[in-house]
Parts: C-alpha cells; sequence; structure tokens
C-alpha cells in the first residue's frame, strides 16, 4: 500500500505540471456547459418537456472528462513510460501492472470527478440547473461509463508498443466518440443511420444510461447499456493486465 501511495503521489504531481487534462478534461467540458447555458438558458428541450435543454445535455457533458482522461491522458501516459524504459525499471520491482494500470485509473478519475463538481456547480449558480432524476442511479450510470472508458484506454497503454500507435488509436477513439456518441452533437438530432452506427460505442450506452438517470426517466430500457459497459469494462481490463507489455 506504502508503494502505492509513493507512485500516486509522484504520478499526480505529474500530471498536474501538464496543461493537457486541466485543458480537455476541465476547461472543454466547462466551456461547452457555458456556452449552451446562455444560448438556451431554461427554454425545455422540446415543445412540451417537463426539462430544460441543459438538463438533457448534463449527462453528455460530464462525460467529456471521462472520455478525455480515458482514451487520450492514461493510455498515452503508459505508452511514453514504456518508450522511455520506464516501465522496463518498473518490471524488476514489486510494481506489477495491476498497480502501475490503477495508479493512471485513479488520477484521471479524480480529474473526472473534479469536473462533474465544477460543471454542477456552476450549472446550479448560473443557470438554475436542478438534477431532476435520482443522484444514486445518476452517480451509478456515471461511475460505471468511468470504468468502461478507463478499461478502453488501460487496454490500449498497456498493449500499445510505442507512443506513436497509441496516439493513432487515442485519435481513432476519442474524436468518432466525442462528436457521434451523443457528448457533444445530440444523439436526438442525428439521422437513424448515424444513430445505429453510434449504438456500437459503449460511450453512446454510457450516455444514454446517465440521461436516463438525470432525467428521471423510466429504467426499462437501460438493461442493454449496463450490459454492454459492463462487458467492455471486464474483457478490456483483462486483456490489459494479461498481456501487459513492458517494454
Amino acid at each position: 500500500m506504502s508503494t502505492f501511495r509513493t507512485m500516486l503521489k509522484t504520478e499526480l504531481k505529474l500530471s498536474l505540471r501538464g496543461m493537457d487534462m486541466f485543458i480537455f478534461a476541465i476547461c472543454m467540458p466547462l466551456i461547452v456547459l457555458v456556452i449552451l447555458g446562455i444560448i438556451y438558458e431554461d427554454n425545455p428541450a422540446f415543445h412540451g418537456a417537463d426539462y430544460t435543454f441543459l438538463q438533457q445535455s448534463f449527462g453528455a457533458l460530464v462525460t467529456i472528462s471521462i472520455l478525455a482522461g480515458g482514451v487520450m491522458g492514461l493510455p498515452l501516459v503508459i505508452s511514453e513510460y514504456r518508450s522511455k524504459k520506464i516501465l522496463k525499471r518498473f518490471k524488476v520491482t514489486p510494481v506489477t501492472p495491476v498497480m502501475i494500470l490503477f495508479v493512471q485509473l485513479v488520477i484521471y478519475a479524480l480529474y473526472a470527478v473534479a469536473s462533474l463538481l465544477l460543471l454542477y456547480l456552476v450549472a446550479v449558480l448560473f443557470f438554475n440547473f436542478q438534477l431532476v432524476g435520482s443522484w444514486f442511479y445518476f452517480l451509478g450510470g456515471y461511475f460505471l461509463v468511468m470504468l468502461s472508458i478507463f478499461s478502453i484506454g488501460m487496454m490500449v497503454g498497456g498493449l500499445a508498443p510505442n507512443t506513436k500507435t497509441a496516439s493513432v488509436l487515442a485519435i481513432l477513439l476519442y474524436f468518432p466518440m466525442l462528436i457521434f456518441s451523443g457528448a457533444t452533437l445530440p444523439y436526438e438530432v442525428m439521422p437513424e443511420a448515424l444513430q445505429r452506427v453510434a449504438d456500437i460505442m459503449p460511450m453512446t450506452q454510457g450516455i444514454k444510461l446517465i440521461k436516463v438517470a438525470s432525467l428521471g426517466m423510466e429504467m426499462d430500457h437501460v438493461l442493454l447499456p449496463i450490459m454492454v459497459m459492463a462487458i467492455v469494462a471486464v474483457i478490456c481490463t483483462v486483456l490489459s493486465i494479461k498481456f501487459f507489455k513492458w517494454e
């Protein structure tokens, strides 16, 4: 446990020195929230809706930070350590792949939670936001999305042979999920054909789950999103640990 705490403290300091996660995980979701709040204010999401556009979008906005940390930050850090032979040095110590991956997971989870709290405070203080649904279901869906997306990042970081490969894979994962999963462009306005493609992404299923929970909708159709994210989390986590590359 002391080794884990030491690694976490050191890696957190190194992460905070860079501005990447501050920009993409903290600032970017906040900017989108403010823009939506200014444009739509407290207008209904659609004619006759019992909730505002911001309430409908809040569940998607909080996933942007998860996506940034999970498929951009986490895998790039691990692959960079591999390229710099840092992981090779860890190999002859008591440090295990599980500890290495878990330290990074905790760091990016902290970014995500900080982003969630900031988004909520700004939405409440400046745009009269209220969570319509249950906080219990909302947070349950939120952390399930986090586990699912972070497991993908752990798999990419654990298996990518070098930083270049990890960067390409991160880009191929990040931008399609950012644009087409409903995190920025609302899923409801997409053409039906594009919705079918988006449904393949675990991020899309996660946003659906969080949206249902945040708006207090019936939980009749959440089994598929839960199963998809849970399966992705288990498979990717097992692969990231079993086939972890030290060098």
